[in-house]
């Protein structure tokens, strides 16, 4: 059954009217008609299972059969943070890792960063950031939508790392000295259900000796994700698939 988040200015009495782009989607690209179910998500573990009553131009008025009680999202809390890949990459890593159970996403400037953000650009690009991750979320059934950040440095992400359980920092010379003790396995089973973690990678040119320095002198531990080095693109992914086998399944 598809989903869509919601407001609570949505909501009224029993009913719940869909607009825009997801009015669009349910009447043009999945083809609903009246009687139909779909599920409308207000807030984590608030789901609406609704009814179409009607489906006008513009929007779609559902009415509320019942809710119910699920929820979809990792026992842990992960922050991604990530230096700017090029191209198309990003938007694959927003994606999937929304899929994979991500909850918040932190785009980095970091020393080997190929990609520079232009700033008369960045709010179109957030616009389009944000559309890919909620269709993502839509897709995969989450209970929220991750949210994206702003564009951080090293030293700020330092000083936003406070709030967080866990910190620690993908380094491939760990993985090339076979660091065991460091690797994600050893971590993950140390990890308890509900923590924060936050977990910073670098862009294709890697993670300069200064930035690993500084990121260790607050706390940081520098892990390995195996004995054979990832892409940028693929190292969130198999992080976040680590997560879900370790504590999930």
């Amino acid at each position: 059954m598809q989903r869509y988040f919601i407001h609570p200015t949505q909501i009224q009495n029993d009913s719940i009217v869909l607009e825009a782009g997801d009015a669009h989607h349910i009447k043009n690209v999945m083809r609903q008609k009246i009687g139909d179910r779909l599920l409308c998500v207000l807030a984590p573990n608030q789901v609406f299972e609704t009814e179409i009553l009607a489906l006008t131009d513009k929007t779609v008025e559902t009415k509320i059969i019942c809710e119910r009680t699920e929820n979809h999202e990792l026992p842990v809390n992960i922050t991604i943070a990530q230096g700017l890949p090029k191209g198309e990459k990003l938007e694959w890593v927003l994606q999937k890792g929304t899929e994979l159970g991500m909850h918040r996403y932190i785009p980095l400037q970091m020393e080997r960063s190929i990609v520079k953000i232009d700033q008369n650009k960045i709010e179109k690009r957030m616009l389009r950031w944000q559309k890919i991750i909620k269709e993502a979320a839509e897709q995969s059934q989450r209970n929220i939508i991750p949210e994206i950040s702003s564009v951080q440095t090293i030293r700020t992400l330092i000083i936003d790392s406070v709030q967080y359980t866990h910190k620690l920092i993908a380094y491939e010379e760990s993985a090339k000295k076979n660091e065991y003790t460091k690797n994600i396995r050893n971590i993950l089973c140390n990890i308890p259900a509900g923590a924060h973690i936050l977990m910073v990678f670098g862009p294709e040119g890697g993670i300069s000796i200064s930035e690993i320095e500084m990121c260790m002198q607050a706390g940081f531990i520098p892990c390995a994700l195996g004995p054979r080095i990832l892409r940028t693109e693929t190292a969130p992914l198999y992080f976040l698939s680590a997560v879900s086998y370790a504590l999930e399944l």
